[in-house]
Parts: C-alpha cells; structure tokens; sequence
C-alpha cells in the first residue's frame, strides 16, 4: 500500500471505530487528524474549540499570515509548502541567540522569551503550541494585557506540570482557540491540527 492508500484506510478505520460525535464535519476534521496522529481516541472527548477558532484559522491561512511555533518538532510537523502556497511562513524562535539572551536578561524561561519576542510577528497569525505549559500561560497574560493578537491559538501543551491548567484556562478565554482538557497534547498533535486546517484551506480557497 502506497502512504495515501494507508491514511485512508486509517482514517475509515477511525470513523468506524469512533461511532457517533457531536462534532460538525470541520471540527471532525481535525480532530480525526489528531486521532491519526496520537492513535488516542480520547481527544473526542477532551477537545474543546472555540465558535471562531476554525474559521479565523482559515482565514489566517489563507491571508498568508504567519504561523508561530513554540518548538522546532512543532515546526517540523507543519506541511511548510503548503503554509508558502499562501504566501505564509512556518518561524519557531526558541533557539534564536536573542531568545536565549532576553531569557537569561530577563530571568524567564526561553519559551516565555520567544512568545515575546514573537510579539511584533503574530497578529493575525497562528500560535501554536505543542510542549511548553509556560508559552501558552505567558501567551494569554500578553493577550489579556492587549500585547498579542493572533487571529487563532492552537494550545495543546502535553505534560504534568501545568498542562492541564493552562489549557483549561485557554479554554475559558474569548480568544479563537483549539485545545484539549487534560495531560495529553504534545507538538506532533498540535501540528497535525494546523496540517488539517492547511488541507480544509487548499481545498475550499
């Protein structure tokens, strides 16, 4: 079998298996790519989107506004020649020199420092966090401070220590998001949402 004959066999396979949802067929969309991507049919019952969060993305999408990474697997994982059909670009700063030197000036950690240092790139775009708990709880304190406007978060953070509550916070703002309740996450999920948004972009542009 050839790579796409694979993903079509796997995506029925998680149709048959996944029965009935409350999902619409876009927000079904990329939480099937998100299923794909983890094998964990738990992600039916932990994400959670925001009424605008799809169709904000695709607009960013399609505007060829930037997407913003907190790690370079995140980065890495995005389909970049898609995201450049658009005109777009895929940046992950975290190992920038300037990152690592506002950090250690600043006394913050490098994934706090490269959301601020993203401040000026974001607006409009596409934040997307896959591993840092703490880019996406200093992400929220900027947008509530009116410093960041991205036109969508994508807040998946995977771990132990402040996963769970920062997107449970995320979940609760009036901010264009696409997240998950709980532990899981991790940057191969949160790139295989923006690789859903990407193909619902390229197929409806």
């Amino acid at each position: 079998m050839n790579p796409q004959e694979i993903e079509s066999l796997s995506f029925q396979i998680i149709d048959r298996e996944a029965g009935p949802h409350g999902f619409d067929a876009a927000e079904w969309e990329i939480v099937r790519r998100m299923i794909h991507t983890s094998a964990d049919f738990d992600y039916m019952k932990t994400v959670r989107f925001h009424p605008l969060a799809i169709a904000r993305g695709l607009a960013a999408i399609r505007a060829g506004n930037p997407v913003i990474t907190d790690t370079e697997m995140a980065r890495s994982g995005i389909r970049k020649a898609s995201v450049e059909a658009f005109g777009g670009s895929v940046t992950c700063l975290i190992g920038q020199a300037d990152v690592r030197m506002y950090a250690e000036k600043a006394g913050i950690t490098r994934a706090k420092a490269a959301v601020d240092m993203a401040l000026p790139l974001m607006t409009d775009g596409i934040y997307v966090i896959g591993n840092a708990p703490t880019a996406l709880l200093r992400l929220m304190e900027q947008i509530r401070a009116g410093q960041a406007r991205p036109a969508l978060v994508i807040g998946l953070p995977v771990g132990f220590v402040n996963a769970s509550e920062s997107k449970s916070e995320l979940a609760q703002m009036d901010v264009p998001h696409i997240t998950n309740l709980g532990r899981k996450g991790g940057s191969n999920v949160a790139a295989a949402v923006v690789n859903a948004l990407l193909i619902m972009a390229g197929r409806t542009s």
